[in-house]
């Protein structure tokens, strides 16, 4: 068997008997592709060796790649190789042995109140793109900390009780129960017990977004619920997502690039800060492992050692 047969059929295998989203099978190819643009589609895949694994890994290297795509690499390869072990397509597992890169841990960058107020009121205060749309995406993705692929998947259909909660399938087509609502950043901070979740204002901005959507020319086919879509009407994708928070960025407060991962941690991290209980968070983002949680609550930790130099009398002021 060739190694192009042997891959080929391993992503049918995640599709459709491990059920993997679409997303997770494409990240398997590109990290496949790799093998085969570096070792040659046509080897046998017996004749794969540990060697050629390394040199695919230099080579991933030579392009600079980052150590977390280097090691995402490692892992696809592995798993391959068990799957095809496990067939008996191989005697020998050659990826067994890989060992990972070393990834130097940084903490998630997160926004400020006033960064996030800032961020979100710019879709009214400079009509870019479409501003309703929006305004919606960074509310949704700032009052709910979801994925920027959850929401651009999401549905109308999807909601429930109105538009305070929905239904989105998460990593591994996990499906989880997601709240949103327009917050003051600010005041939420602060506990202001008059800035309770304004779900009114989510209401509002996703009857507006249905409206537009109708009076789009070119209807999406077998996808007549989508709630972002484009302006020739076809369903945002997350990259036009990733896109549109991009041309928001830099406003002022910011001063920096701005993806939309950084509402997602700055969601948990407000949310840890005010007291809420850990696991209640790792469930609201939909995390598999409680560690990947507690990142955020080394966020914290940094802020209030921060506060500790900067206010206490103790510290020598340079």
């Amino acid at each position: 068997m060739t190694l192009n047969s042997a891959i080929n059929e391993y992503l049918l295998y995640l599709d459709a008997v491990r059920g993997l989203s679409a997303n997770s099978v494409l990240g398997y190819k590109k990290d496949l592709d790799y093998l085969m643009l570096f070792v040659g589609k046509d080897i046998d895949i017996k004749d794969v060796t540990k060697e050629n694994l390394l040199f695919c890994i230099g080579e991933l290297s030579k392009k600079k790649m980052a150590a977390t795509s280097i090691n995402r690499f490692i892992a696809a390869v592995r798993t391959f190789f068990a799957y095809c072990k496990k067939f008996q397509y191989i005697p020998k597992n050659p990826a067994i042995e890989l060992k990972t890169v070393r990834i130097p841990k940084k903490i998630p960058r997160f926004l400020t109140a006033n960064e996030m107020n800032s961020l979100c009121n710019q879709p009214e205060l400079k009509e870019l793109l479409w501003t309703s749309r929006d305004c919606a995406i960074f509310e949704m993705l700032y009052s709910s900390g979801c994925r920027v692929s959850e929401l651009a998947n999401l549905r109308f259909s999807d909601f429930m009780e109105g538009y305070t909660k929905a239904i989105v399938k998460g990593k591994g087509n996990k499906d989880r129960v997601v709240y949103f609502a327009v917050f003051d950043a600010e005041s939420f901070l602060e506990g202001v017990a008059s800035q309770l979740p304004q779900t009114e204002g989510v209401r509002e901005l996703l009857e507006e977004q249905k409206k537009k959507n109708k009076k789009q020319e070119k209807k999406v086919e077998n996808e007549p619920e989508c709630i972002f879509i484009n302006q020739k009407g076809n369903r945002l994708s997350a990259a036009g997502i990733r896109w549109i928070v991009s041309r928001y960025s830099g406003v002022e407060g910011t001063n920096h690039h701005i993806s939309p991962h950084a509402f997602r941690h700055t969601f948990a991290t407000q949310l840890l800060s005010n007291g809420a209980d850990v696991r209640a968070v790792q469930e609201l983002l939909g995390h598999s492992n409680l560690s990947t949680t507690q990142i955020y609550t080394h966020i914290d930790d940094k802020q209030l050692s921060q506060y500790h130099k900067i206010y206490f009398p103790g510290h020598k002021k340079k």
